[in-house]
């Protein structure tokens, strides 16, 4: 009976940086004594990228079966390190019969750090932060990732486009998976210079695919 069942997402099975920050979460939950589980094997891909380029008949058949594994285990509230989880399982897995409860791994850490039960060290650094697109711009979390950054003593520059209004990673629409048509300029490589003119050294990012794309 855990309070959180984890959906860890593809990202950490293949890239080495996901999986610095599967590592490093798992450590928070722990250092807080939150009760949570994962499904380990159980656990498939939540088909957003098959939906994004528009394999309807892949998708449905991850979301059918995810749906029935999540019914079966009953989480009281599904945490995501990846907002294309996040996006997935809460808005779309509705319409195949699974309402479930789904939070940013950010809102959770905001969480445990207003009861007290993360004691975080002052990092006296600075940095400038990316909302991806599915966090954002899609389901409203904004504050949380910069309250966890704040927490620790960090010191924020926003970049001109941020929150609701900030700008893809180049990644979005199954992006990330292929190469980008003809344009004036790589959208990533726009995004990125948005970054460099902040003067910041740091981007914080609160998605793999944006880790990967900037």
């Amino acid at each position: 009976d855990p309070d959180y069942l984890w959906w860890v997402g593809c990202a950490p099975s293949t890239d080495p940086r996901a999986q610095q920050t599967a590592r490093a979460f798992a450590t928070l939950l722990n250092e807080a004594g939150v009760n949570f589980a994962v499904l380990g094997p159980e656990e498939r891909c939540t088909g957003d990228a098959a939906r994004r380029s528009g394999n309807e008949y892949l998708f449905y058949e991850l979301a059918s079966s995810n749906v029935e594994t999540l019914k079966r285990v009953a989480a009281a509230m599904i945490i995501t390190t990846c907002p294309h989880c996040l996006h997935t399982l809460k808005n779309e897995y509705p319409d195949f019969g699974g309402d479930f409860e789904v939070m940013h791994h950010t809102e959770l850490i905001e969480t445990l750090i207003e009861e007290g039960r993360l004691r975080l060290k002052d990092s006296a650094r600075s940095l400038t932060f990316h909302d991806p697109c599915y966090l954002g711009r899609q389901n409203g979390v904004v504050e949380a990732p910069r309250n966890s950054l704040l927490g620790t003593g960090f010191e924020l520059t926003e970049m001109p486009r941020n929150r609701r209004d900030s700008f893809c990673c180049g990644a979005g629409g199954a992006q990330m998976w292929k190469e980008e048509e003809e344009g004036r300029v790589r959208v990533s490589s726009a995004r990125i210079q948005e970054a460099i003119e902040t003067g910041e050294k740091t981007l914080g990012v609160g998605c793999p695919f944006c880790m990967i794309m900037l």
